[in-house]
């Protein structure tokens, strides 16, 4: 599981980012190993504002069941980085970060087939 929402400028393709999320999540080895538990989404921001004339950006949070040590969050963001650098976006800000889900509060449900 980690569920991985990629906020972007909406002139950026996500259909483009969404893989490479999704790479960058598996060459962590902290999820399955087929990727089924690794869910990734994209959300195009048409207004925004970055402090530079023209930037564009993408940032992910990448939310996982809590119990991950420090290292471990930190090897996945950098994964996760290391695959969207390879868009070579210019003047583009890239982020990534990771947010602890608490076991305790977390619900889920999936309907069959």
């Amino acid at each position: 599981m980690p569920h991985c929402i990629v906020e972007h400028s909406a002139s950026l393709d996500g259909e483009l980012i969404l893989p490479l999320v999704f790479s960058g999540a598996m060459k962590s080895a902290l999820f399955e190993a087929d990727g089924s538990d690794i869910k990734v989404r994209s959300i195009a921001y048409q207004c925004y504002l970055t402090g530079q004339a023209t930037s564009y950006f993408v940032h992910v949070v990448l939310k996982i069941l809590s119990g991950r040590t420090p290292a471990q969050k930190q090897m996945l963001s950098r994964s996760v980085l290391a695959q969207l650098q390879t868009l070579e976006i210019p003047r583009c800000s890239l982020t990534a970060e990771v947010v602890d889900i608490e076991r305790a509060s977390y619900s889920k449900w999936v309907s069959g087939s």
